[in-house]
């Protein structure tokens, strides 16, 4: 499938959509008449929001007890890791998931739900994220919301069968691609994203040829994830 994904400060316009079938806009920054005219243009509409994560701009940051808090995202200021296994996080997840809704959203992107991998304070294992995405999962398809695994390539063996996408970034780069081929195999996308510094046509084809082979929707964006795409 042909996706863009929008999330800097809300510049997703209203008008002049890119000629894509799926677009991925942040939750909070976009309001419902930018979903309702992406449905209009015939667009199918994922909402970004972090899972894992603390995020001290956002609307309910106050609702977050200190108790769920762990270490800050590395290179992302005003961001903390979250205890994901807190019932309070678990219900303003839901909440989110319910604003989704109330928006027209299509589907969800929850990120940041790969702490197992990270160095976050809070001794979250790989079994904690599988039980956090089975749990975000069945809440999103419980209010008609599809819902999508973000990067997790040490658990897609867990949750493929749940999911119905795959958010990926940098697996070219990474050379971690072959972790998520059982999405294609069940017939479902996987909306892989690179960030190389050289956005240039002849700079980005080795990222484009490993993608291509494995039939992934691969974009090329800015790390500020802004209104610049290149397609493979």
């Amino acid at each position: 499938m042909t996706w863009q994904i929008v999330l800097n400060n809300n510049s997703v316009g209203t008008t002049n959509f890119d000629p894509v079938q799926v677009y991925d806009i942040d939750l909070f920054d976009t309001p419902p008449a930018t979903i309702s005219a992406l449905h209009t243009a015939g667009k199918k509409v994922i909402c970004y929001y972090s899972a894992g994560s603390y995020e001290d701009w956002r609307p309910d940051a106050n609702e977050f007890p200190s108790s769920a808090m762990g270490k800050g995202l590395i290179d992302w200021p005003g961001e903390t890791w979250l205890d994901t296994n807190n019932p309070t996080v678990r219900q303003i997840m839901v909440a989110r998931m319910q604003l989704a809704v109330q928006k027209g959203c299509d589907g969800v992107d929850p990120d940041n739900i790969d702490a197992y991998n990270n160095d976050i304070g809070l001794n979250l294992t790989a079994s904690d994220a599988v039980n956090y995405v089975t749990f975000l999962t069945t809440e999103a398809h419980s209010r008609g919301l599809a819902s999508g695994l973000k990067n997790g390539g040490g658990i897609v063996e867990n949750v493929l069968g749940l999911v119905d996408f795959e958010v990926n970034e940098q697996c070219v780069q990474y050379n971690e691609c072959y972790l998520f081929d059982g999405f294609i195999g069940l017939g479902k996308p996987v909306f892989h994203i690179e960030y190389p510094n050289d956005t240039s046509v002849e700079a980005i084809v080795p990222y484009c040829t490993g993608a291509n082979e494995t039939g992934f929707s691969t974009v090329i964006k800015h790390m500020n994830l802004d209104e610049f795409y290149e397609e493979c």
